[in-house]
């Protein structure tokens, strides 16, 4: 009797075991999910400033709204932040998900347009080497879909401005704009391709 009794109890005590694990791992869903969409932002905000695993390079193109400006090999908008220093990025954290740093594995190149003497890079805090022009960090904009958008520029977000640049180094401001755009709207629809070629 007694062994029987024992593998009875056993057995209940697994069942019991089992439906606590299904009932844990349920109850987690709502957290797991906040997580995993947590995670894929992430990643996309990393995909975004992504070289492919190579060199970067940076290129002019013109643009409809904003002139002549840096493009990465996609034809994406390159920004500076006026708050950074030649040697130092302050955009990390929520600012780097939402203006990726443009990243680089090797020297950075220049393509149609870009001087190649302005070309730099700097160690950022995590360890990646971010692409430098006439001394500016560069990033890229969440909100930029395709080539030619350029919703970022004149935008005044995490504590400065934020600017697409010029091929000689300057701020490139909106055709017919004040340059203190601060609420982020009207700075760049980007509804055209803007003529891109490298």
């Amino acid at each position: 009797m007694r062994p029987r009794i024992s593998r009875i109890a056993t057995a209940v005590v697994g069942a019991a075991l089992a439906a606590a694990l299904a009932v844990g791992c349920g109850g987690g869903g709502s957290s797991s999910s906040t997580s995993a969409a947590a995670q894929g932002a992430a990643t996309t905000s990393t995909a975004v400033a992504s070289t492919g695993g190579g060199a970067a390079t940076v290129a002019v193109a013109d643009n409809p709204k904003v002139g002549s400006i840096l493009v990465d090999a996609q034809g994406r908008t390159l920004y500076l932040f006026e708050k950074d220093e030649s040697t130092e990025s302050y955009c990390n954290g929520n600012c780097a998900k939402v203006w990726p740093p443009y990243t680089t594995k090797g020297a950075p190149k220049a393509g149609n347009g870009a001087t190649a003497s302005k070309l730099g890079t700097l160690k950022r805090d995590d360890g990646s080497t971010q692409v430098t022009y006439n001394g500016s960090p560069l990033y890229l904009y969440v909100s930029d879909k395709k080539a030619g958008d350029a919703k970022g520029n004149e935008l005044d977000q995490f504590g400065a401005e934020w600017y697409a640049m010029q091929p000689n180094g300057a701020k490139a401001e909106s055709h017919g704009g004040s340059g203190e755009n601060s609420g982020g709207s009207s700075s760049g629809g980007g509804s055209g391709g803007g003529g891109y070629s490298y």
